[in-house]
């Protein structure tokens, strides 16, 4: 009811009642009857109309509940009531009245089930109400029933089993104090025996019962205590974790790393460990060198053990250098590998902790413990670059200590063994490309390397002077490989390792494939030096009186003449002597009849053919690459010296056999211009020319002619002006063909060189191979053309030629006795070959340039012969194609050299007798081969009783014309 009041409140409504009540006396008298107010409320109203009688209310009606509508209506009546008027106004007052209430009621009935339902709810609640005063009354009734039944008895009860079982926690805890107080003897035995992360745990159990009890005075007393045990746990293990620097054991660093988790100090013994790696390094290398400076020294007191490092390795000896540095390196492998484990170790730690439970891991594992995992994997990976460079330091020291360039050579290249393992170990410890060591060294080689080249350089000049040039008899199958020196080069094609390195690569393609960490993880070390125990190998390289056996000898020397009899060996070995290659296919039967008269070698096999001088600078050349090998650094320095030695041997060929200013000026061409190009450079780079005396007023850089070599001289016991030894042939051979063997031999080297030879300097390597090693063979020219000079006596033959009449007037069918005289000094030098052949192997090529050199200065001499003549009749010009055919075809017996040497040269110029006027100028202008007497003597001699005086100037100023610019 209220909330209906509240909304007529609101709407500024009234009940019918009140609304009554509100009119005034007389409009009281007209109450409309029931029946009436029945009839207004059934008549239908429109709802619009009956909206506008309600918007038509006065807003005052509206306001408040004290609003006393009497009173406004009076107060509104006018001064002079008109009755019709207010019964107008009134009748207005009651359709408003009517309206309100039919809408009243219409808002009554729309709310009546709501209403309906909160009553019954109201009802409801009013009935729980009431049942819970009940249940609560009924309580209050039964707890004072309950507080009435318990006496003071029961309480009683309760306070003494209180009292016993504190009591009974007392007795527990005086039992854990007396166990407590004797917790350090069980603490001093689990020390002893190293079983630090049970002595931690139970100390750390220890502190915590004590913190415990701590409300007991005996226990401060007994917390200190367990302090102090704590710090002295501590330091025990440190101790302990210093000793896996050296010698690193998986159960006991397990053990001090479950220690230090334990006592939650994971980071700091890391720190720890880095700190005792360092000092390991330092004292593991003072105490090598000290012991072996204290040895070489023996009773001397010099205090060495407060000197400091750097000085005390200025103290080692020579002899006990190489000892010394592979102690020191046998101990630094030892501290490397211990690091080396304890990563493994951590590594496999922390796979083992992840995989064990990988679903639970992530859960269980706290911030903290993922934090020290991370320090810890990132302070072993810093300490790698940390200890290594500690160790090439050391090293460093070490290496620079000692001036090494007094060392034998089998001495330092063992040192570069060591330093280059070193090397390698760092380069598998922690990638490191060893820049400390690798200058170090470098320096120690360049100093060194100077030193010994320029020993060598001098030996080999001592060894040229003293070289008789007589052959060296190695095996038909030598190869440089077969040395000692070379051996390197079969075991390891990679540059960048060391022989020791191949040494054990050797062993095994399994044991390759292993880093030294792996190879050496239990036992043994990558420094253990076999010097004292190396095998001595024999180079079986030499032939025992120039023959490989006695059948091959005997065979050597029988009769060839036919084809059954030629060795089956010969055949078979047979090597193209400009490649060094055999043949795909077997050696014909053509093959073998030219090999009879032109390759002087049936009677020795194939061997090379090369010195005790030229072994020597091989053997040289492989130390070099040896050196260059393990220390790639000074590749450049090294290769620069390995051309010196071929330059050296080069010029002394040339100087001792081939330099004779009187055939050079023969205009042959028989010096090319790269050769001599060649020639000068080694003079004016390596050639000490003031030592010769003749230059010595003129003094050069100090430093210059300390990088040079005087000029080497001829051995007096070679005797080149012998003619019945064909002046020096067989010493000649040997020499140009040592050197053509010791070329072809830095051709098959040059592939590894390149390999060595750092990107920049690789110019320099092609250019030594293209301008002086290709050039050797070039040098066959020059020097065999001295023998074919002198072998033949073309004077005589100019004499007789000069004996003959030529101005004949019939034809001749005999030939002039001159060819027969050069026939025989031909014949005579075929067989001067083969007596020299009998010693010296002479290959093909050598015996081709002999028969060329000498067929070209006897045509030459033929054609200056002819050049001689004062008068020349037709018939003697087919006398001197006569002779020169009967020349031709006895000297093609003797030789199997084709084509000719020079045949056209002799053939054109006797053809040119036959020539006009005019064809002669011509002639002239287009041979400009003959020389300027040869020529004019075809114009006096031919055309002289043909042609005018002034026809013949004519020809004559030609010929002067094409001579002027010669001069």
């Amino acid at each position: 009811m209220q909330k209906i009041k509240s909304l007529m409140a609101r709407q500024g409504l009234k009940s019918p009642q009140e609304s009554m009540a509100d009119l005034s006396p007389v409009e009281n008298l007209r109450i409309p009857s029931k029946e009436e107010l029945r009839e207004l409320r059934e008549q239908p109203i429109d709802p619009q109309a009956e909206q506008e009688i309600i918007d038509s209310i006065e807003e005052v009606y509206f306001s408040n509940d004290s609003f006393d509508m009497v009173q406004h209506e009076l107060e509104k009546l006018p001064p002079e009531l008109n009755l019709q008027e207010l019964e107008e106004y009134r009748d207005k007052l009651k359709r408003q009245q009517a309206a309100v209430s039919k809408k009243v009621a219409d808002l009554i009935l729309e709310k009546q089930p709501a209403y309906v339902k909160e009553l019954e709810r109201v009802t409801a609640l009013q009935t729980n109400l009431q049942l819970a005063a009940v249940i609560c009354t009924n309580a209050r009734r039964q707890l004072s029933v309950a507080k009435e039944g318990f006496t003071g008895a029961s309480l009683g009860l309760l306070a003494n089993q209180r009292r016993r079982q504190l009591l009974t926690g007392l007795l527990k805890s005086l039992r854990t104090i007396k166990t407590l107080q004797r917790t350090d003897v069980r603490l001093s035995e689990m020390l002893e025996e190293e079983d630090y992360p049970g002595a931690i745990q139970l100390c750390l159990e220890c502190q915590k019962a004590a913190s415990t009890f701590k409300h007991y005075s005996c226990i401060s007393e007994l917390n200190s205590k367990l302090q102090d045990t704590l710090e002295q746990i501590e330091e025990q293990l440190d101790v302990a974790l210093s000793k896996t620097c050296k010698h690193f054991d998986v159960s006991h660093y397990t053990k001090v790393q479950l220690a230090y988790t334990l006592l939650g100090k994971t980071q700091t013994a890391m720190d720890q460990l880095h700190m005792h790696f360092t000092q390991a390094i330092h004292n593991t290398v003072f105490q090598v060198v000290l012991g072996y400076v204290e040895l070489c020294a023996g009773n001397a007191d010099t205090k060495f053990q407060k000197m400091q490092y750097k000085d005390l390795c200025t103290h080692i000896t020579p002899d006990s250098y190489i000892p010394c540095l592979t102690d020191l390196c046998k101990a630094l492998w030892e501290v490397m590998l211990s690091y080396h484990r304890t990563m493994q170790w951590h590594e496999e730690h922390d796979k083992q902790e992840t995989t064990s439970t990988p679903d639970e891991a992530a859960a269980a594992e706290s911030d903290e413990l993922v934090v020290d995992r991370s320090y810890v994997k990132k302070k072993l990976e810093h300490g790698l670059t940390r200890i290594w460079q500690d160790v090439q330091l050391k090293v460093k020291a070490y290496i620079l200590g000692t001036d090494m360039s007094t060392f034998k050579y089998d001495d330092f290249i063992v040192v570069l063994d060591v330093i280059s393992r070193l090397m390698q170990v760092g380069e598998e410890f922690c990638g490191s490309k060893s820049e400390v060591l690798q200058e170090s060294i470098k320096r120690q080689s360049i100093n060194y390397f100077k030193n010994y080249h320029r020993a060598r350089l001098e030996e080999l000049r001592m060894f040229l002077e003293n070289e008789t040039w007589e052959l060296c008899p190695v095996k038909s199958n030598f190869n440089i490989a077969q040395l000692h020196e070379f051996k390197f080069m079969g075991q390891c094609r990679s540059p960048s390792v060391s022989p020791s390195r191949q040494a054990v690569s050797s062993t095994g393609l399994a044991q390759e494939e292993l880093s030294l960490f792996q190879q050496y993880l239990q036992e043994g070390n990558p420094f253990e030096m076999h010097i004292e125990q190396k095998e001595e190998e024999t180079e079986d390289v030499l032939a025992s009186n120039g023959y490989e056996s006695d059948e091959l000898e005997k065979s050597a020397y029988q009769d060839y003449d036919s084809d059954s009899d030629v060795p089956e060996e010969l055949k078979q070995d047979y090597v193209d002597e400009q490649t060094g290659d055999a043949p795909l296919k077997s050696v014909s039967r053509e093959t073998i009849r030219s090999k009879k008269k032109s390759d002087y070698n049936l009677n020795k096999t194939n061997a090379p053919i090369l010195t005790n001088t030229t072994l020597n600078v091989i053997r040289l050349v492989g130390k070099y690459m040896q050196m260059m090998n393990i220390l790639k650094p000074i590749a450049f320095d090294v290769i620069h010296c390995v051309s010196q030695l071929f330059d050296y041997y080069l010029y002394a060929v040339y100087t001792f056999f081939g330099r004779n200013d009187m055939y050079e000026s023969s205009g042959l061409g028989l010096i090319s211009s790269r050769l001599r190009t060649t020639l000068n450079r080694i003079q004016e780079s390596l050639i000490d020319m003031e030592a010769v005396g003749e230059n010595a007023g003129v003094h050069g850089p100090a430093e210059d002619r300390k990088e040079k070599v005087p000029s080497p001289h001829l051995s007096q016991l070679v005797v080149l002006t012998n003619s019945g030894t064909l002046y020096g042939l067989a010493q000649r051979v040997v020499a140009t063909e040592s050197l053509v063997f010791l070329a072809e031999q830095f051709e098959s080297l040059q592939s590894h060189l390149d390999t060595m030879m750092p990107a920049a300097k690789k110019p320099f390597l092609q250019q030594f191979y293209s301008q002086t090693v290709s050039t050797a063979s070039e040098l066959r020219k020059p020097i065999y053309w001295i023998v074919a000079a002198k072998a033949i006596d073309y004077e005589q033959m100019l004499l007789m030629m000069a004996g003959v009449k030529w101005d004949i007037r019939e034809i001749m069918s005999q030939h002039n006795v001159y060819v027969d005289v050069l026939l025989k000094e031909f014949e005579q030098f075929n067989k001067r070959l083969g007596d020299v052949s009998r010693h010296v192997r002479i290959p093909l090529p050598v015996s081709n340039v002999l028969w060329e050199h000498c067929i070209r200065l006897a045509n030459r001499t033929l054609v200056e012969g002819y050049a001689n003549v004062k008068k020349c009749s037709n018939e003697g010009r087919a006398l001197m194609q006569l002779d020169f055919q009967q020349f031709l075809m006895k000297l093609e017996k003797l030789t199997d050299l084709r084509p000719i040497p020079d045949k056209e040269f002799v053939e054109t110029y006797i053809k040119a007798y036959y020539l006009t006027e005019n064809d002669m100028e011509q002639f002239i202008k287009n041979h400009r081969e003959y020389s300027m007497k040869q020529l004019a003597n075809l114009v006096n001699v031919c055309l002289g009783s043909h042609i005018n005086k002034k026809a013949r100037q004519k020809l004559l100023a030609a010929i002067d014309d094409i001579d002027r610019p010669k001069r």
